[in-house]
């Protein structure tokens, strides 16, 4: 199963993209994860290695390429002061367009997925490309809000969204708090969205990543991770 890191050019900056491919010849359906506030790192590779293993060629873009030395250095929620939803959309869109020009992968099985601000960033992508088969949000937070002066919210956008969404939260979790996922879930069921929302009993914010253990929650890790290759094998395969 190979791994690698090309880079990609968006709007004159380059940006690195890890990509972990299956074994074999393809065409192979394919997801696009957003990575968690950690940037591109043990866990957001690991997650793409997952996928590979499971046939999909995953790939994560670096989000935070743009940012200075300065930035990156700081404490970690700052970085997020710096995103401009306009900025990920190009970032992602670029991810989508390497995905759609390599012969190893099926341009109609696309999916996305991303944990902690790439949960967000998986509902926002959801509404503003079309290309998006399946997507699945990790306890994303700050839907309701915009990000780098953007005019509309992930949650504005709702009604953009054309594919099926399995949303994760932790249910002690504060941001996406059990009060957000009351109003996500009743703006997706007013629209008419094809939806799953899963809730992880004693679970907070980040429970999947397993390189921090004051958050990783293994049970609601093994639990929801099949429920995502289920949904995935059922929209993409």
């Amino acid at each position: 199963m190979p791994s690698f890191t090309d880079k990609l050019t968006v709007g004159g900056h380059e940006m690195d993209m890890y990509a972990s491919v299956p074994s074999g010849s393809g065409p192979f359906p394919a997801v696009v994860i957003a990575f968690h506030i950690g940037g591109l790192d043990e866990f957001d590779k690991a997650m793409a290695d997952r996928l590979a293993a499971e046939g999909y060629v995953a790939v994560v873009p670096d989000l935070f390429h743009r940012y200075t030395e300065e930035q990156m250095s700081g404490p970690r929620i700052e970085r997020l002061n710096y995103l401009s939803d306009a900025d990920i959309i190009a970032d992602c869109n670029a991810a989508v367009s390497f995905l759609e020009s390599n012969s190893a992968v099926d341009s109609n099985r696309i999916g996305m997925t991303g944990f902690c601000m790439g949960g967000r960033i998986a509902w926002l992508m959801a509404a503003v490309n079309p290309t998006f088969k399946a997507t699945v949000p990790y306890y994303g937070g700050h839907i309701m809000l915009s990000w780098g002066g953007s005019a509309q919210t992930p949650f504005d956008l709702t009604s953009k969204i054309n594919c099926p969404m399995m949303f994760h939260f932790g249910a002690t979790d504060g941001n996406p708090s059990p009060d957000d996922r009351v109003k996500l879930d009743a703006e997706l069921t007013r629209l008419g969205k094809d939806h799953q929302f899963f809730e992880y009993a004693g679970a907070g914010h980040a429970f999947m990543d397993f390189t921090n253990p004051d958050r990783h929650h293994e049970g609601a890790a093994a639990e929801s991770w099949p429920r995502t290759l289920e949904f995935f094998a059922t929209h993409l395969k």
